[in-house]
């Protein structure tokens, strides 16, 4: 058993990585295997609604990491995705990551459990939350949460670790998505699938 955990920083061992780590360490530490994977620091395009994903099985937009994680997110069991706030939202790499890994190969996610963790100096770390955890329930899969919204505060790694409860709200957030992923593995081993899909029905509000 598998999580994935997304670096959505610019910076590859600053606080968001730091918070990642926290809750990797309390997988491990329950039997599921981690890999952090960090977006980086390069420009990511944003999906640009052109549908070739659906024809070539992946994104056409190759010389990032998206195409990549899709893969993996296939043989993953669950997944964490981590931001810091800029401007009250989450960092505009993993939004336009997310945007094209969920359009490209969402269905690799789909009934598996997922998670948004933010880090933030002061505030808006409410907001960027909302605005990830949106992925995962477009796309049927349980949100995993902690003792306390999943977020913790510093400007860098040390006081993030300062941050006690923020620490506590990664470690138990860690925990928590191991016992769901087990709870997952034991039901399909008594039998008990993930539900059964529907075609989806469309709406469109203007004739």
């Amino acid at each position: 058993m598998k999580v994935l955990l997304i670096n959505g920083s610019p910076h590859a061992k600053g606080c968001t990585y730091t918070a990642l780590k926290a809750a990797a360490d309390e997988l491990e530490s329950n039997g599921i295997e981690t890999e952090i994977i960090w977006v980086g620091a390069k420009p990511i395009i944003g999906c640009i609604g052109c549908g070739a994903c659906g024809k070539l099985g992946k994104c056409r937009f190759g010389d990032d990491a998206v195409n990549e994680t899709a893969e993996k997110c296939a043989d993953a069991d669950g997944i964490i995705v981590g931001t810091p706030v800029h401007y009250a939202a989450s960092s505009g790499a993993i939004k336009s990551f997310m945007d094209r890994l969920f359009y490209s190969a969402g269905g690799n996610l789909t009934y598996k459990p997922g998670a948004a963790v933010a880090s933030c100096r002061r505030g808006g770390a409410s907001a960027a939350l909302d605005q990830l955890n949106k992925y995962f329930t477009i796309n049927q899969m349980p949100i995993v949460s902690s003792n306390y919204w999943n977020m913790v505060h510093g400007n860098t790694p040390d006081e993030v670790l300062q941050d006690k409860e923020g620490i506590q709200t990664m470690r138990l957030l860690g925990r928590n998505m191991a016992w769901i992923i087990k709870s997952i593995e034991a039901a399909k081993q008594s039998g008990i699938e993930h539900p059964k899909p529907e075609p989806k029905e469309k709406t469109n509000f203007i004739r």
